[in-house]
């Protein structure tokens, strides 16, 4: 069995965390150095992730997620955010591959005008849909990734979106997509893994 499979097959989210263990920067920045190689339409790299570990802050996630027990208990809560206007950044994004020779001038220019005309011109709900696309992807990849540094992790809808932009300044141009605790699960009280389908059951080939 492979390290990803392994991996896969392991991870599931955690709803008890054991308390009092603490999770370094240095561990979250070695997790988040895997998740920037995350796919993202445009290679425009939507997601921005806000990490709360300061205790008045995780009360006020704690109340804005409906005083849910596993946030006050995780080493630290993960709020993902995907970016409105992550479309207006193709300049800084591309201008790497302008310098090193890969494309020139008139290149570069397209490919900024092609991104931000395909965003600008199927309107806001596009922009939308998008942020919360390319976002959602990279959280996968957070997700596995902190199961490989041996971390447990619940991905968690269950908030007041507007409450948690508020707590932590949020800028409007950004959507909370997710929240998601980090820590130790405590498995004393695990439940049995829900029911899966079998392939069959949710893959079609060549028609549905």
């Amino acid at each position: 069995m492979s390290e990803l499979t392994q991996i896969m097959k392991q991870r599931r989210s955690a709803n008890k965390f054991l308390q009092d263990v603490s999770v370094s920067q240095h561990e979250l920045d070695e997790i988040f150095d895997l998740v920037k190689y995350s796919p993202s339409a445009y290679n425009l790299q939507h997601a921005h992730y806000v990490v709360v570990q300061d205790e008045e802050n995780k009360n006020k996630l704690y109340d804005a997620a409906y005083k849910q027990y596993k946030v006050l208990t995780s080493s630290a809560v993960v709020i993902v955010l995907g970016h409105l206007d992550a479309h207006l950044n193709a300049p800084q994004i591309y201008e790497g591959l302008l310098h090193l020779g890969v494309l020139n001038q008139q290149e570069f220019d397209q490919m900024v005008t092609t991104t931000q005309d395909a965003y600008e011109q199927q309107g806001e709900p596009f922009k939308r849909d998008e942020a919360i696309r390319n976002a959602s992807l990279s959280a996968m990849s957070f997700m596995l990734a902190a199961k490989d540094k041996g971390w447990d992790t619940c991905p968690m809808i269950g908030f007041d979106a507007q409450a948690v932009s508020q707590a932590l300044n949020i800028p409007d141009r950004y959507v909370p997509v997710m929240m998601i605790t980090l820590g130790k699960e405590d498995t004393s009280s695990q439940r049995v893994r829900g029911y899966r389908k079998p392939v069959g059951e949710f893959v079609s080939y060549d028609h549905f």
